[in-house]
C-alpha cells in the first residue's frame, strides 16, 4: 500500500516549517543507509525553500541556494546530507561523470531537485510533489521504499 502525506503550506515560512518537521522524520531513519528525496514541481513551486527548511532543521545556519550551477552542494550537520539540483542536467550520463554513486555509497540524505538521469539515479525511497495552489503550495509525500514508509509513517502520526 502506497503511503502519502498531503498539506497545504500558505506560505514560504510554512514550507519551511514542513521541512524542519522532515528534517526530524529523517534523522530517524539515516542511520545505515542513504535516504533519496526526489523534490518535484515547476519552476518557483518551493523546491529549495522546502529543502532550506530540511536543512535548517538538521542545524544549518547559513544560507541555502540552489546548486543549479553546481549541481551538488554537501552539508555536514547533524547527518551528512546533500542538496542536488540537476535542471541544467544535459545528459544524464553527466552524472557518471560526477561520481554520483559515491554520494549514495554511505548512510546520508540527499535532496534531488529535478530528479533527471532516472536509470542512472537509485530509486528515490520518498517523492514530494509541490503544486502552486492559489498563493500558497500543495504539497504530496509519497512513500517509494521501505524507509520511505518509516517517514511518511511518522510524518503522518505527529499530523494527529
Amino acid at each position: 500500500m502506497v503511503q502519502k502525506f498531503e498539506q497545504h503550506a500558505a506560505d514560504e515560512a510554512a514550507m519551511q516549517v514542513l521541512g524542519a518537521q522532515l528534517a526530524q522524520v529523517f534523522t530517524q531513519v539515516v542511520d545505515q543507509q542513504c535516504l533519496l528525496v526526489y523534490l518535484e514541481g515547476d519552476l518557483g513551486a518551493g523546491k529549495t525553500t522546502l529543502s532550506r527548511g530540511v536543512l535548517r532543521g538538521l542545524g544549518h545556519s547559513g544560507a541555502v541556494k540552489s546548486p543549479t550551477y553546481t549541481l551538488v552542494e554537501p552539508y555536514a550537520l547533524t547527518l551528512q546530507a546533500y542538496h542536488f539540483d540537476l535542471y541544467r542536467l544535459g545528459d544524464p550520463e553527466e552524472l557518471e561523470y560526477m561520481g554520483i554513486r559515491d554520494y549514495f555509497s554511505e548512510p546520508s540524505l540527499s535532496l534531488i531537485e529535478w530528479p533527471k538521469g532516472l536509470g542512472i539515479l537509485p530509486e528515490a525511497d520518498i517523492l514530494i510533489d509541490i503544486r502552486v495552489v492559489g498563493r500558497g503550495r500543495g504539497v504530496t509525500i509519497t512513500a517509494n521504499s521501505e524507509q520511505g514508509q518509516v517517514c511518511v509513517s511518522a510524518l503522518c502520526a505527529s499530523a494527529v
